[in-house]
């Protein structure tokens, strides 16, 4: 049991994987159910099972790691503040399903599928299957996932082109004051100093601190793609 929470461990996390490949198989069922059974959903009591069911998901996930950075003295500033695209968007997430709001929605469509999606198909972990922080990042990032998709399918919220300018405003405005914190405290939150060490989109926008600008570009075509399916044919 211990070894599932240990912080050094001599069994590395490595990128597509058996295990990295099933949980987006996992993923992917999860999402295809989702939408089969949206109408049905929709209409019965369970599409509140459903909604809590991942608000809960997104707490606990959230929970639970902070339990672990303090269990095993590994909080600090500098690498375990929710700073972190995804983190904020889960928080972001938990308050969107909870009040069902609109306004949340979208900018999180954006930030959350885009960051997410990366983050699962690129990780930055460590740790490998079964250790608790290989679950614990993709339950999380799965279930950003799923929450957006079930404000879409489910409660039928739609992201707007004005939405795609109010994310990257958001998204802006993040790196601003995420950046002050890197500045402030030495830390490298949403890799605003410099590249993560694992393998990443990362490597092919440019060094030091180009790359931050070619960022902002794919994160605008990827928030275009992601609005595509929405644009009503006149």
């Amino acid at each position: 049991m211990d070894k599932l929470f240990e912080v050094n461990t001599s069994v590395m996390f490595q990128a597509y994987a058996p295990s990295h490949f099933v949980t987006l198989v996992i993923l992917l069922c999860c999402a295809i159910l989702l939408f089969v059974y949206r109408n049905k959903l929709r209409h019965t009591r369970y599409r509140n099972y459903v909604r809590i069911a991942l608000v809960i998901i997104l707490i606990l996930s959230e929970i639970s790691l902070n339990i672990w950075y303090v269990w095993q003295n590994l909080f600090d500033v500098k690498n375990t503040l929710p700073l972190e695209l995804c983190s904020i968007s889960l928080y972001l997430c938990i308050v969107m399903l909870i009040w069902r709001s609109e306004r949340i929605f979208h900018i999180v469509y954006f930030t959350g599928i885009g960051g997410a999606i990366m983050a699962l198909l690129t990780p930055s972990l460590d740790y490998a299957y079964p250790h608790f922080r290989f679950i614990e990042f993709f339950a999380a990032h799965m279930a950003i996932i799923l929450s957006v998709l079930y404000m879409v399918w489910i409660e039928q919220y739609r992201p707007t082109l004005k939405s795609v300018f109010l994310a990257m405003g958001f998204l802006n405005i993040l790196l601003l004051v995420v950046g002050s914190m890197d500045y402030l405290v030495g830390a490298n939150y949403m890799f605003l100093a410099h590249k993560p060490s694992t393998s990443s989109l990362l490597d092919v926008l440019g060094p030091y601190p180009w790359y931050l600008l070619s960022l902002e570009i794919v994160a605008f075509i990827l928030f275009l793609i992601l609005y595509l399916p929405f644009i009503r044919k006149k």
